[in-house]
């Protein structure tokens, strides 16, 4: 039975045995099969994995959101010969907040075996290091772009975290992290409870911060072009 498995990538520019476990690095060295977000990503960071890999014997196959739909089962070529292949993300854990859960309910649905290995996720560092309630949470993944429907969604989640506890996780593009704080600042309570996480597992850049909305406003951070995540906890 040829197996599918889940390999997940470094967050940040480190040095991937700082971050995955040994095995990870023993399963991507004898893949010879990959569905990746993008191509270019991946190549490189089976390179640091192995400076020794010869990446044009490997097989590159994208699955991102410019893939049609009716494409997805294809991929799926080399495990229908028997071949193990790898799913991995452009940063963090694949089929969380990425398209590749597409694949992997194919998988599922044709009883190949599914292997999820172990790995950076930027939703569950932040969420062990925010304070928050790690018990009962959302994550939103990307919120709305329009910035009224963007507030009207803030205003919802803080609603809903003072009447339950639940906190709620959310993430952006890098370069519009500077217009979504710029909302939180401006639609939140200033007693709300806010962590920034950014550049998550940099041994130079990481920083994973809670503050007081009011606290943020006078101390507000610079998180252009930087992978950042956003908690949120309103306490009634």
């Amino acid at each position: 039975m040829p197996t599918l498995y889940l390999l997940p990538v470094t967050l940040s520019d480190v040095d991937p045995r700082r971050v995955l476990p040994a095995y990870n690095l023993e399963v991507a060295a004898r893949l010879r099969h990959f569905i990746v977000e993008n191509v270019r990503t991946a190549r490189r960071f089976l390179k640091k994995c192995d400076p020794a890999t010869d990446i044009d014997a490997l097989t590159f196959q994208e699955l991102n959101g410019h893939t049609p739909p009716a494409s997805i089962p294809s991929l799926l070529a080399p495990m229908e010969r028997g071949e193990d292949m790898g799913v991995m993300s452009e940063a963090g854990c694949p089929a969380i907040a990425d398209p590749g859960s597409q694949v992997v309910a194919i998988a599922q649905q044709r009883g190949y075996k599914v292997v999820p290995l172990t790995g950076p996720s930027s939703i569950l560092l932040s969420l062990m290091a925010s304070g928050f309630n790690g018990q009962g949470f959302t994550f939103h993944g990307y919120l709305p772009i329009e910035q009224s429907a963007r507030d009207k969604a803030l205003r919802g989640m803080e609603a809903d975290s003072r009447n339950s506890g639940r906190t709620h996780i959310f993430i952006e593009t890098p370069y519009r992290n500077a217009k979504l704080l710029e909302s939180l600042l401006r639609t939140l309570q200033p007693s709300t409870q806010l962590c920034i996480g950014r550049d998550i597992t940099s041994p130079e850049g990481e920083s994973i911060l809670t503050r007081s909305v009011a606290d943020w406003r006078r101390h507000k951070p610079t998180l252009d072009k930087v992978p950042t995540i956003f908690l949120i906890h309103s306490r009634s």
